[in-house]
């Protein structure tokens, strides 16, 4: 396990989770991981058991998930995994792209010892992984670990609610449509450039790295259609920029 740094300290929340973050938290991971699909039914009752919780943070939870595209709240119906909408994917990951890459200046400036000791650990580890249930949190710790040598730490925050359906295309995408070593090695490139200074240079690994998705859904959209919402006609979307 990775352990916590000041590095890290600056991302998390200083105070103790709610019961609604909670339910939040990990109702949004069982959709992201397919572990519920799109379509199923999302029962309060049975989610409030598995949590332990009572049923009004379950209720709340699910409006917020809801607020982010990632749940159908039907009246007299209950409440549904949404399908993923393909559109929502490519504007997450506009929002994503902006806030991400353009940080990296700040992350260059502040770049420290002790942040690549932390960054180092961690992409040791996800050197380590064979399953995506093991890579993908600490996919997600990387980017956020980036925010915050950045000081921009609030900002996951945004990043964060934006990219629910993107969440889900990602997970996907772990699935075998592009092996696992390939992100933890765009992660090294673009570590690497941070750490000599190279600002055009990380900023071009980064967008590359983040723009694999688009590509990835592509192949699953083809292969799994029934997990979409309608089709989309053509769409021009960003050119993955060439490596040097």
């Amino acid at each position: 396990m990775v352990p916590s740094s000041k590095v890290e300290q600056e991302v998390s929340a200083a105070r103790p989770p709610s019961n609604r973050e909670l339910a939040y938290e990990h109702i949004r991971e069982l959709i992201v991981s397919g572990d519920e699909p799109p379509g199923a039914l999302l029962s309060e009752n049975d989610l409030a058991l598995r949590l332990d919780l009572s049923r009004t943070p379950v209720r709340e939870a699910l409006l917020l998930l809801a607020q982010e595209g990632l749940v159908d709240v039907r009246p007299q119906r209950g409440s549904y995994v949404s399908l993923i909408d393909p559109g929502m994917v490519r504007q997450a990951q506009f929002i994503r792209e902006a806030i991400e890459v353009t940080s990296l200046e700040a992350c260059v400036e502040r770049w420290t010892p002790e942040s690549a000791a932390f960054v180092d650990e961690l992409l040791d580890a996800q050197d380590a992984c064979t399953t995506r249930e093991e890579f993908y949190p600490l996919d997600e710790r990387f980017h956020r670990a980036l925010l915050g040598i950045a000081g921009h730490a609030s900002a996951w925050t945004a990043v964060q609610s934006a990219k629910g359906h993107l969440d889900r295309a990602r997970y996907l995408g772990l699935s075998g449509y592009r092996p696992i070593a390939e992100y933890a090695a765009d992660h090294r490139r673009v570590r690497e450039a941070v750490a000599a200074g190279d600002l055009a240079q990380a900023q071009k690994e980064l967008r590359a790295h983040l723009r694999f998705v688009l590509d990835d859904l592509e192949q699953i959209q083809a292969s799994r259609p029934e997990l979409f919402s309608s089709p989309e006609g053509p769409e021009r979307r960003p050119a993955r920029p060439a490596r040097r």
